[in-house]
């Protein structure tokens, strides 16, 4: 599996060193755009092979919560259900809806440095203890990836991966059900501002070790033909805000 992978990659960049090589020229910018769309379809590609979104949607969030502390006591168990609710049922939120934007992504070359900026988003199903109502909260958010070629002590280049991150001021939650008792309205702010804290974190740890390997099958050779010419325009990501339950 991992040759036949190889091999798409190889396939998808093989016709860009010839084209670089060249003087500059007229239409050599959209050698460097048709570059960058490139390794974007083979990181597009290859987050679709490993069911990325399959992966998030999977996501036990309620356990993450508790287990990161980002929840104050009792706030969990108040949501899951607790001895003084034993007449409901319990809670539950459920990632639903995850969709990457395989189409969007981004690929910059500043200083040397490769930059891939993947935006995402999904919706929460939040269910109520108390009487089974339903919150529904959509999530939106920017992950980049740095990566580049470095000298080892003999001259050979290899592939190192620098930071993978969601991006923190691009974490935007926006509740998307219009009635809400009033009564829970301090409870989903608290709930919002623990989820950006948590959420960055659970996407960083399924998706970044899948670029990882993704990134890891680019021909070292291929990559450094990118890097021997002009530097591509930085695309800066859109940074975006917070949106407060109605009140």
């Amino acid at each position: 599996m991992h040759s036949v992978w190889r091999l798409l990659v190889l396939l998808g960049l093989l016709a860009l060193p010839s084209a670089l090589h060249k003087p500059q020229q007229p239409g050599l910018a959209k050698t460097y755009t048709d570059s960058k769309s490139a390794l974007a379809r083979i990181i597009a590609q290859g987050l679709m092979k490993h069911d990325t979104e399959g992966r998030i949607q999977n996501i036990h969030l309620l356990d993450s919560l508790n287990a990161s502390g980002q929840m104050a006591p009792g706030m969990v168990g108040w949501l899951i259900g607790s001895t003084s609710l034993h007449h409901h049922q319990e809670g539950s939120a459920n990632i639903t809806n995850v969709q990457l934007d395989y189409g969007g992504i981004w690929m910059s070359f500043h200083k040397e440095r490769f930059t891939a900026n993947i935006s995402l988003g999904f919706d929460i199903d939040l269910r109520l203890p108390f009487n089974n109502h339903i919150i529904k909260t959509h999530e939106r958010m920017n992950l980049s990836v740095e990566f580049w070629l470095e000298k080892d002590e003999f001259g050979r280049r290899d592939l190192v991966i620098g930071k993978c991150h969601v991006e923190p001021k691009s974490v935007h939650t926006t509740f998307l059900t219009e009635a809400i008792p009033p009564k829970v309205n301090p409870f989903l702010r608290n709930f919002r501002d623990n989820l950006e804290k948590v959420i960055p974190h659970l996407i960083e740890s399924q998706v970044c070790p899948l670029i990882d390997e993704i990134l890891r099958q680019l021909d070292v050779k291929l990559l450094k033909s990118l890097m021997g010419h002009q530097s591509w325009p930085k695309i800066s990501t859109q940074s975006l805000g917070s949106t407060d339950p109605p009140t």
